[in-house]
Parts: C-alpha cells; sequence; structure tokens
C-alpha cells in the first residue's frame, strides 16, 4: 500500500510561480532557500526545532501522481507543460539545517534548501507549516519541562488540536522535556510512551464514587491512579485509600486552587498511610502554573490545551526566502528582501554557537554571497557546528526519521538545553537569551 501523496499540501500560488518560471526559463537556475525565524514569538529567550523528522518522511511522499494531477488539471491551475513537470517532479537537491531539538535564535538559518527553482519553491509550504506548528508547540513544552524541573510531564491535549495536529503536538512535546501522552496513535507512530487511566465519566458511570474506584482497582490494580475530584476531593481521597489500601500508585486532581489542594491531598494521604502515593494535577496548566507550583507536593503534572496550542504562540512565525541564486551569467549572487519591518539577510550561511565554558554566548551565523566553502567547525574551536546534511542528492537522512529519530531529537535537546545561560531559564517576556551575529565570510 502507498503512502497518501503530500504534494498538495501546497499553497497554489507555489505552483503558478513554477508555471511562470517554466515560461520565462528561470525554473532551473541554482538558488538556494532558507527557512528562519525573524524573531521569537511571545518574546521568549529562545526557540526548538521540531518537525524536521516528519519533514523528511512527507518529503519522501511529496510526488504529483494521477489524482494530483487530474486537479491540477480540472481547475487549471497550470498548463500542460507544467503538468508534464510535475508528474515527473522529484526533489533532488540537497538541504542542510539545524538538527531536531536543537535551540534556535532569529535569523538561525534552521533549513537551507538547495537546488533549482523549480524544485526548491514547491517545498515552502510544507516546511513552514510542519516546522512552524511542531516548533511552536516544542518551545512552549521546552519552557513547561524548565518549570517542572524533575518532576515528569504528561501531554493530554489531543482534544484540543486537529487529530492530525495532536498527533504532530504529542511528538513535539516528546522532543522537548515531556515523558509521556495520552494519544495512542502518537504512541504507534514515533514510539512515545502513552499513560491514562480513567476520566470523570468513568465516575458518573457508576452508582457511587467507591463503586468505580473499586472498579478501576479490579481492572487496573492498586497502582493505579484515581481520579478524586469528581464530587468532594476530601471524600474522593477517603474513599481512595480505603478501597485501594496504602500501596494505591496516585490520586488525580483536575480542579480547584492546586497549590492549596495540592497541600490538603498530601496531608491527608500522610494521615492515612499512603505516604508514597503520588499526586498528578491536570487542571489547564502552562508553564506559568506549573512554575507556581514549585513547592507544592505535586509529583507529576498533565498539560492538555497550552501545549499543543504553543502556550499563546500557536505559530513559530518562521519564514522561506530566496537567499541566494544563479544570475543569467551563471554566477551567484546573494538576494534579500528590503521591507520595512520584514528585511532579511541574504547568501548561504554557516551557523555555530559559540560557547564560554560551555554556556552559550552568541549565535554566529557566517554569510557568503558566492558558493565558495565556508567556515568550519575546525576554525572556530570556541563554537559548536550547528547544522547537518538532511537530505543529501534528494535522499533524506533515514536516521533522523521515525520513532528512532524522535528518541535522538529528545537527547539532543536535553544536552544543548544544558548549554543555556541562566537567563534562558525565566519565563518572563524578554530579548533573546544570546544574540545573533553575522558576519561576512573572510
Amino acid at each position: 500500500m502507498t503512502s497518501p501523496s503530500t504534494a498538495l499540501l501546497t499553497d497554489r500560488y507555489e505552483l503558478t510561480m513554477l508555471d511562470a518560471a517554466l515560461r520565462d526559463g528561470t525554473a532551473h537556475r541554482r538558488c538556494v532557500f532558507e527557512l528562519f525565524g525573524r524573531r521569537l514569538p511571545g518574546a521568549r529567550r529562545f526557540g526548538v526545532v521540531a518537525g524536521t523528522g516528519r519533514l523528511l518522511q512527507l518529503l519522501r511522499e511529496f510526488r504529483f501522481g494521477d489524482d494530483e494531477l487530474r486537479f491540477l488539471r480540472d481547475q487549471k491551475v497550470v498548463d500542460a507543460p507544467t503538468l508534464d513537470f510535475l508528474e515527473g517532479y522529484r526533489f533532488t537537491g540537497s538541504i542542510t539545517g539545524y538538527r531536531e531539538g536543537e535551540l534556535y535564535f532569529p535569523g538561525s538559518p534552521i533549513l537551507t534548501v538547495e537546488g533549482t527553482f523549480a524544485e526548491a519553491v514547491v517545498l515552502e509550504t510544507l516546511a513552514l507549516s510542519v516546522l512552524n506548528h511542531d516548533s511552536a508547540v516544542a518551545t512552549a513544552a521546552a519552557r513547561m519541562s524548565i518549570a517542572a524541573g524533575e518532576r515528569p510531564l504528561s501531554e493530554m491535549g489531543s482534544r484540543r488540536a486537529g487529530e492530525a495536529s495532536a498527533v504532530a503536538a504529542a511528538r513535539a512535546a516528546f522532543i522537548a522535556g515531556f515523558t509521556a501522552t495520552s494519544n495512542l496513535e502518537a504512541g504507534r507512530t514515533w514510539g512515545i510512551p502513552t499513560m491514562g487511566t480513567a476520566a470523570h465519566s468513568w465516575t458518573l458511570l457508576h452508582d457511587s464514587e467507591e463503586d468505580a474506584f473499586r472498579a478501576q482497582v479490579a481492572a487496573l490494580g492498586a497502582g493505579t491512579t484515581l481520579l478524586v475530584d469528581t464530587y468532594d476531593i476530601s471524600t474522593g481521597v477517603e474513599t481512595a485509600v480505603r478501597v485501594a489500601g496504602t500501596l494505591l500508585g496516585g490520586v488525580r486532581i483536575d480542579s480547584g486552587d492546586l497549590p492549596t489542594v495540592a497541600a490538603e491531598v498530601r496531608r491527608q494521604l500522610d494521615e492515612l498511610g499512603a505516604v508514597d502515593t503520588r499526586i498528578t494535577v491536570t487542571s489547564d496548566l502552562d508553564e506559568f502554573a506549573i512554575a507556581a507550583l514549585a513547592a507544592s507536593p505535586v509529583d507529576a503534572y498533565g498539560v492538555g490545551t497550552s501545549v499543543v496550542t504553543g502556550s499563546g504562540s500557536p505559530t513559530a512565525g518562521m519564514v522561506y526566502k530566496l537567499v541566494a541564486r544563479q544570475g543569467a551569467d551563471g554566477g551567484w549572487v546573494g538576494v534579500a528582501k528590503a521591507s520595512t519591518d520584514k528585511a532579511s539577510t541574504g547568501g548561504r550561511k554557516a551557523a555555530f554557537r559559540t560557547l564560554e565554558h560551555g554556556t552559550a554566548s552568541s549565535e554566529l551565523v557566517i554569510v557568503s554571497d558566492g558558493f565558495e566553502e565556508l567556515a568550519s567547525a575546525a576554525e572556530l574551536p570556541e563554537a559548536r557546528a550547528l547544522q547537518v546534511p538532511l537530505i543529501v542528492d534528494g535522499e533524506p537522512d533515514a536516521a533522523a526519521e521515525g520513532p528512532a529519530g524522535v528518541r535522538a531529537a529528545r537527547e539532543h535537546h536535553a544536552r544543548v538545553r544544558e548549554e543555556l545561560p541562566v537567563r534562558a531559564l525565566a519565563l518572563s517576556r524578554s530579548d533573546p537569551a544570546i544574540p545573533t551575529v553575522f558576519r561576512d565570510a573572510d
């Protein structure tokens, strides 16, 4: 069974530009496109790259089959020669970029796409759709993970997102520090641990809260987590311990003034002898609410709406721009927008994270108008190279895909987050934690 084509996950103007370029002869000019963010949304102090592995898998299916071509023909989107071109379309160029899980800052060249104009321009919408969504979720999730410290976080936001976005959000949150998801498809597709026991409807289904708890313990064992706030929380805790015994695994609180309620529940559990029973809270949490619970006797958090919607910044605001091209004479020239508040920096780029005693001090971006060799890590011993090959001559890096790619991205994120200066860990609005420095290639 073949996977569905992703080719029409594309804005119409990508194909009308292609159509016109094939007409005037510029379609086969070699070009360099760059995906980057001009600023960090929500005045945050860093961003997290996520979605790269998903994008590579989607690009494998970026093919115009009979159904796609028929739609374009029926809608008169492009002419017959362009349809012929699209029928044989394969991206044969190269993509380099930041590893998934990497941190980014304003102007970071997160993806660099090299190929003909015809090959590269049509990838814009899909690349932005994936990275803007997933990076927004990962950035929010990283902030929540920092606020939570060593306490585990579970993603529970599927009901607050589109069905495909929910799976992508669970993946991005896991990369950025969450430990589990309630979404089973995310578990199957990406190898993320899944969790979940019962909702309030389970308690309401039964004639009494005690009946519900007894049935759940019979099915899942005393180590399960019981939801104790359907009615009265104090009564719910007493009933839970009476039913499951002092080896009850956990209780979940989904309402109330959480710092106060968590303290009261902890006191009550200890008095009942359930000293090892864990407390999970799940009521409309975001990074600020999690931080406010730092001193409370909470053992774990479940986060829904806030994480899958980027906690107030649902898109990373990234753009995809042409930054270099071949001219009519075959020579290379850097190109850039000069629009007010939307200016870009032309030229091919090499990116490095400069470090002082292991702590990030700047994002160094070296720019070249031509195609000469850019700086390497060997020339910058106090810096870490940020870009890696993602697609070489049209072939994606399989190591970045699938569950193995997710695990690698999660591990990479944990490592690079250790490089952040202390000021980056604050949740308040501010300038980026480190400056982005552009420097011309020698």
